[in-house]
């Protein structure tokens, strides 16, 4: 049993947002859709295994920043699809984040940027740290350049 689940409040598009997720990660499933006076109010669902909530509350909360969910990608082809995917409708950020339509901020993270970071060698990780401050959507073999650039 999960003990700790993402809950997400929307305005009224909770079931859209669901669907809209489970179209995009492909590896996943709407639970259970509960409802009051005919109208969704609570929509749970899965992403490969995680459970989410979402509420239908109104517009008086918005996302912000403060909270994003983290995606591990292992290719370049993983990362463009799923930037593609969820930045339809939203607005790129800076390092890889990004909000979608819901205006739910994502970070999009190739898990080569982790590796490369952690190199021992601090001109190494720096670099690839420089390279990642100057881009939105994050391209491996430019991290990779930068690493393989630095002494």
């Amino acid at each position: 049993m999960q003990k700790i689940v993402t809950f997400l409040w929307y305005d009224n598009q909770a079931e859209e947002a669901a669907n809209f997720y489970i179209s995009v990660f492909k590896q996943g499933k709407v639970d259970s859709v509960n409802r009051s006076q005919g109208k969704v109010l609570v929509v749970n669902f899965q992403l490969f295994g995680q459970k989410f909530m979402a509420l239908n509350g109104g517009p008086m909360f918005k996302f912000n920043e403060a909270i994003s969910l983290f995606v591990e990608c292992e290719t370049q082809a993983e990362v463009d699809e799923l930037w593609t995917k969820l930045y339809e409708g939203g607005s790129e950020g800076r390092c890889g984040w990004l909000k979608d339509k819901f205006g739910l901020s994502w970070q999009i993270i190739p898990s080569a940027l982790g590796r490369l970071m952690g190199d021992p060698n601090p001109a190494k990780a720096k670099a690839v740290f420089d390279a990642m401050m100057k881009m939105d959507k994050l391209i491996i073999a430019d991290l990779q350049k930068a690493y393989d650039s630095a002494k």
